[in-house]
């Protein structure tokens, strides 16, 4: 048997999964929606930082936006580790289970921080257009 034969299946054969690949896949997409989530916050802070006082819930967008950043960057670093993990080894199998279930939390509380952002971050329209900052 040679070694083409087992990359390569044979015609008509149906293809199998490779757990492993598909896993790493979904964490590198899980990466990228952390990234795009982390750009939003940092836009976000920048704003508050740029309002400064004058903004209703400075102390506490600044808290929680800071809080989400922080805790975003923790996923990510948990993201890289099972992204290198081969979950067709029972050991990193193990693993990846345990730092899946962090990461599910994690992700859980950046969403909820994240939306009480959005509720305290947005302000009044009529409220800018009489500043003239729109």
């Amino acid at each position: 048997m040679s070694s083409t034969a087992a990359i390569a299946p044979e015609p008509g054969t149906p293809k199998t999964l490779d757990a492993n690949r598909y896993a790493t896949k979904k964490t590198i997409a899980q990466g990228m929606l952390d990234i795009a989530l982390l750009t939003a916050n940092a836009s976000q802070l920048k704003y508050v930082l740029q309002a400064g006082s004058k903004h209703e819930f400075y102390s506490l967008m600044v808290g929680l936006i800071s809080t989400s950043i922080v805790l975003q960057v923790l996923v990510g670093v948990v993201f890289l580790v099972i992204g290198g993990l081969n979950i067709n080894k029972e050991r990193d199998r193990r693993a990846a289970d345990v730092l899946n279930d962090i990461s599910l939390v994690l992700v859980f509380i950046v969403s909820v921080i994240n939306v009480i952002i959005s509720g305290f971050g947005m302000e009044d329209s009529s409220q800018l257009f009489a500043e003239g900052m729109v």
